[in-house]
This record gives structure tokens, C-alpha cells and sequence, in this order.
């Protein structure tokens, strides 16, 4: 039987987003291996359904930082172990230390032909970034890209960017919308579920809710929203019929809550933890905020468009593949309190009509985000990949 390696960072990222390939390359004939720090589970994560779904899981202590050394060329060691030992023919790896600890393993493994597919779900450059950021990612990109046979991206700016690299003989570079959206699962609701929901979450009918959703690191900028919350009770806004719910967690989630306190925020702010099923809670909500500085795509926003709930967002290269300002949400700058309010006031401003108009157009700028479509890419991405493991 051949065997596949999927390779990523934090442990739940299976199945979290990559359950739709594992099920394209067990219907290959592959058998699919899965390494990760099953110490970092960030998502939802359990071993078991993932031994039901066939998957072999390896623990690996892959670290998020760069910086992490040590632990990383151990990392790399062991993967090439278990490359050697499992007789691994094709590696898929994800996130950007999983991509390096997965391309160099492959690299080192290319006595055994190998081949090596890497998933960028987000270069950790873009336009507008940090000089000092730009040559680090560009050139280790570069480089890595050398050991690739295919790279996968999600947005035109990557696109672009990965289309000037140099792979292996053979690489080509594809791009999916996305991990893929299940249009089935986020939906719109019914107005009488969506009063049930809200009820539930202690949202009252006069009430606005505003949501969150995704993991809480410093990259996601939620602190951006809750100055924006205390800039506009400066301004004279009374928060009492506000409330933003933070679903998710992370590193900074603690820091988070105690800027609240500190800031008198409690009862309007509010975060809590990670909710693995939050698709009725999105379509309960009046407004979804993407404050994020740096964005591969952003499924979360996504998620949201296809409940019927506009978008603020923070203005990257992810954001600008399906926010249509004015049409199903805002762009504004990543740090700037001005921009998400005047952003929220324009939405206010909105007759119920027009909100009702804007929430239908949601979720048809979700549509060609459908899963169906990032599955076609992947399919046909595997099955060339595959021709190369025979070829070599």
C-alpha cells in the first residue's frame, strides 16, 4: 500500500481543516500518516476518531517559533525516521515550521524519491510587512521551494509570489479558495433559532451582538476591537446593549481578560473558550470582526459570510479575496479604533432593508468558497503528484 505523511505544527490542525484531502488520498489507496506536537492541540483534537478514520498518528514535538532549535532538529530527525521506517512515498506538510521541518525531511529522505508537497496557508510575507520579516520568509521560501514538488496557496498575492520560485523538476504551483467551505454546515438560520440562540448566549432582542471566532494570539488583533469598544464609550456611546463574544483560545487569551477587567469592559466583553461547534453562533450574531494583521485567507470570515453575517475586517491580502466593502462588509486598517467604528456606523445607519439585502449577499460571496471546488484542485494536484512518485 502507498503511504502519505501529513505534517503540521499543532495536533488538532487535521481535523480542523484537512479531513477532505485525507479522504481524497485514502480513496488513492494511500494510508495516511499524520505527525504533529501533540502537545500544542490549539483545535479540537481527538486521537481516536482519528485512529477511526484510518489515520496513524505520530507525536513529533514540532514547535511553532523559528527560534525553537533544539526541539525543531529533533523534530527533523524524528521525521526522517519515521519517513525511513514507514517507507513514506509522498509528505503533504502545513504551517510554516511544519513545512520546514517537512521539506527538509523529504529532502533528506530524496534517496528514496520521495515526493514533497507543501500547503502555504499564508506566507509569512506580503506586501506592507516588516523589511526585516520580508527577508527572512522570502528567502526561506525560496530555498524551500527547491525541495517542493507542489505548492499550494490560497490567495492571489501567494499566488504571485510562489509562481517566481524555483521548485523541483516537475513542481507546479496551484491555488485552492481556501481549505474549503462547508456550505452545508454554515448557513444562515431561522429567525425564530436565531432568538432561541441569543436567548441561550443571554443576548437580549434589543440587544447587538458582536462575534469572534478563532484562535487567541497576537497575530488575530482582538485587542484592536476592545480598544475600539472603549474608544466609542469615550466617545459617549453607551455599551450596555453591546456585547462581543471572543470564541476561541491561545496565548494571549489571558491578557485579554485582563485588559477587560482593567478597562471595566465586563459584561460587554466577553471570552468563552474555544466552542467546537459554533455555526448557530455565528448566524445569531449582528456583526462578525476580523481584526487580523495578516491573513492567508480567513476562514472564520468566511464561515461568517456564509451565515448571512457581515464582515468588518482588517484590510490584508485574505480579507480583499471576499470582502466587497459596502456590499457584505468593511475593510478598515488593522489597528485603527477610527476605522472599525465608522465601519460599525455605517452598518447602523443601514434601514432594515438594506441589512437584509447585505446579509443575503453574504452569503452568496461565500458560494465559490464551497469545498467542492478546493477538493477538484486537490484531486487533480494529487493524482500529478502521484504520476511523479511512479515516474521517479
Amino acid at each position: 500500500m502507498k503511504k502519505a505523511l501529513v505534517i503540521a505544527t499543532v495536533s488538532g490542525f487535521l481535523m480542523k481543516f484537512e479531513m477532505q484531502d485525507v479522504q481524497i488520498l485514502q480513496n488513492m489507496g494511500y494510508e495516511v500518516h499524520y505527525a504533529s506536537n501533540c502537545d500544542v492541540p490549539i483545535y479540537e483534537f481527538d486521537a481516536d476518531e482519528l485512529a477511526r478514520k484510518g489515520v496513524r498518528m505520530h507525536p513529533i514535538p514540532i514547535e511553532k517559533s523559528l527560534f525553537c532549535m533544539k526541539r525543531n532538529a529533533r523534530a527533523l530527525r524524528m521525521t526522517e525516521e519515521l519517513i525511513r521506517k514507514e517507507q513514506i512515498q509522498l509528505i503533504h506538510c502545513h504551517t510554516p515550521v511544519g513545512g520546514l521541518v517537512g521539506r527538509l525531511a523529504g529532502r533528506r529522505c530524496r534517496d528514496l524519491g520521495v515526493r514533497v508537497i507543501y500547503t502555504a496557508h499564508g506566507f509569512h510575507f506580503y506586501r506592507g510587512c516588516a523589511l526585516k520579516d520580508y527577508l527572512i520568509f522570502h528567502t526561506a521560501e525560496k530555498m524551500l521551494a527547491r525541495a517542493t514538488d507542489a505548492l499550494v496557496v490560497i490567495n492571489g498575492e501567494d499566488f504571485e509570489s510562489a509562481s517566481s520560485f524555483r521548485l523541483k523538476e516537475n513542481g507546479r504551483v496551484y491555488r485552492i479558495p481556501g481549505v474549503g467551505l462547508d456550505l452545508k454546515k454554515f448557513r444562515p438560520i431561522t429567525d425564530e433559532r436565531r432568538r432561541e440562540v441569543r436567548k441561550c448566549l443571554g443576548v437580549g432582542e434589543n440587544e447587538l451582538l458582536f462575534l469572534s471566532v478563532g484562535e487567541i494570539n497576537r497575530n488575530k488583533n482582538h485587542i484592536a476591537i476592545l480598544r475600539t469598544l472603549a474608544r466609542m464609550r469615550e466617545e459617549g456611546s453607551d455599551l450596555k446593549n453591546f456585547r462581543y463574544l471572543v470564541y476561541g483560545d491561545g496565548p494571549v487569551r489571558r491578557h485579554l481578560e485582563r485588559w477587560v477587567r482593567r478597562n471595566d469592559l465586563e459584561g460587554t466583553a466577553i471570552l468563552p473558550g474555544y466552542c467546537s461547534a459554533p455555526e448557530e453562533i455565528y448566524g445569531a450574531a449582528d456583526l462578525f470582526f476580523f481584526p487580523s494583521r495578516r491573513e492567508g485567507l480567513g476562514m472564520a470570515a468566511l464561515e461568517a459570510l456564509a451565515c448571512g453575517v457581515p464582515v468588518i475586517a482588517a484590510d490584508n491580502r485574505g480579507s480583499r479575496e471576499y470582502i466587497l466593502p459596502g456590499e457584505n462588509g468593511w475593510l478598515c486598517r488593522w489597528d485603527s479604533p477610527e476605522d472599525y467604528i465608522a465601519a460599525f456606523r455605517q452598518w447602523d445607519r443601514l434601514t432594515p432593508e438594506e441589512k437584509s439585502a447585505i446579509r443575503e449577499n453574504c452569503r452568496a460571496s461565500a458560494e465559490k468558497f464551497d469545498r467542492k471546488y478546493a477538493a477538484c484542485v486537490m484531486e487533480q494536484m494529487y493524482r500529478e503528484t502521484d504520476v511523479l512518485i511512479g515516474d521517479g
